[in-house]
């Protein structure tokens, strides 16, 4: 045996042990391969069912949603509905208030010159009252004093 074919040999036997050491490691990522693989497909047995319950969760919610929208759709309609009837009312307030203005202005000239005469009628007729309960006073006292003067004489 020659150098090259010793070389050879302790080559082959090195690669051997080599082979040989690396077989546990390869053997056991194996088992860890096949474990992982099997959670793997585990899981997606359990996953397909949960995503068609999602899938059925989501179409759900999309029904909801679709009625919650026709029902806001219908909530707007009233309130332009609304909007119409207070503006309408708005105007009405705005021509009563107007009209008030108006009537108040028109009434109000007559109604101060009335008053105004119902008080010059009262005063007159206090005046008069006054003046003639005076006249009677001073008619009363001037007969008090001819009384007194006819009984001094």
């Amino acid at each position: 045996m020659e150098f090259g074919e010793v070389a050879a040999l302790i080559a082959a036997i090195a690669f051997a042990m080599l082979v040989l050491i690396l077989t546990l490691p390869i053997l056991r990522l194996r088992h860890t391969v096949d474990a992982a693989t099997r959670m793997i497909n585990d899981l997606n047995d359990r996953s397909a069912p949960l995503l068609g319950d999602v899938n059925t969760t989501v179409k759900n919610v999309n029904v909801a949603l679709e009625q919650v929208q026709t029902s806001l759709d219908g909530v707007n309609l009233q309130l332009a509905k609304v909007d119409t009837m207070t503006s309408h009312a708005q105007n009405v307030t705005a021509n009563i208030a107007n009209l008030a203005t108006v009537v108040s202005a028109a009434a109000a000239n007559p109604l101060v010159k009335v008053a105004a005469f119902g008080y010059g009628v009262r005063r007159a007729a206090a005046s008069r009252r006054h003046a003639e309960t005076e006249r009677e006073v001073r008619d009363v006292i001037k007969q008090q004093r001819r009384a007194a003067r006819r009984v001094n004489r």
